[in-house]
């Protein structure tokens, strides 16, 4: 038996309270995970410069094993995705954000509305995105806590993400109307082409470069 078949609700830590809905929940796509997340085409393509460079100034065998170890990485980059994919469930609630993370220990990680200050989203293309969130006040999440579920190169003050996201407009959305009627939030957005839907942002902050 996995440790997640005991869960009282999927991706909850525990029944919830009275007055508390589920209003979405998602998992990151593995695939998009991998790239955004991890680098996998950076990693592939840092191999491939390899052996090229193996072939022009080395040995075929050396660029041979060279590739054998870039076949390697760009697998385990995959396979650990994947293991994110099957392990990760983000849920929004009228109440809170909850992470429930955790590739060999799982650990859920509860962020209650009324500490959002902002969601920033970053579009990944073809519906996919990442949802950064911004705290109010200290918290106690660490970035190697978060690892890999916090935006980059936040170390002083980490933000939770949430992950290589289908339809990740629609859970901003979802996100803003559920803090929105919480706290007051400036919904704002983005200036974009016609063809492409507005994004929904908390603390009228810009999307993630």
């Amino acid at each position: 038996m996995r440790e997640h078949d005991i869960e009282p609700i999927r991706g909850l830590p525990g029944d919830l309270p009275a007055g508390e809905a589920i209003l979405w929940q998602g998992t990151p796509d593995a695939q998009v995970f991998a790239r955004s997340a991890l680098g996998v085409r950076w990693i592939g393509g840092y191999f491939v410069a390899l052996v090229g460079w193996a072939l022009v100034g080395g040995t075929p065998l050396g660029a041979l094993i060279t590739a054998g170890f870039g076949v390697l990485a760009v697998g385990l980059a995959y396979g650990f995705a994947l293991l994110v994919a099957r392990s990760t469930v983000y849920t929004i609630t009228n109440r809170r954000v909850v992470l429930r993370i955790g590739v060999a220990l799982s650990k859920c990680i509860n962020l209650p509305l009324v500490k959002l200050s902002g969601a920033d989203l970053r579009n990944l293309g073809a519906g996919y995105g990442d949802i950064a969130l911004s705290l109010d006040g200290p918290s106690m999440l660490g970035y190697a806590m978060l690892w890999p579920h916090a935006r980059p190169f936040r170390l002083a003050k980490p933000q939770p993400m949430l992950r290589a996201l289908p339809n990740a407009a629609e859970a901003a959305g979802i996100l803003a109307k559920a803090t929105a009627a919480i706290v007051p939030v400036q919904q704002r957005s983005e200036a974009a082409p016609a063809a492409s839907a507005p994004r929904p942002a908390l603390g009228a902050k810009e999307a993630m470069a």
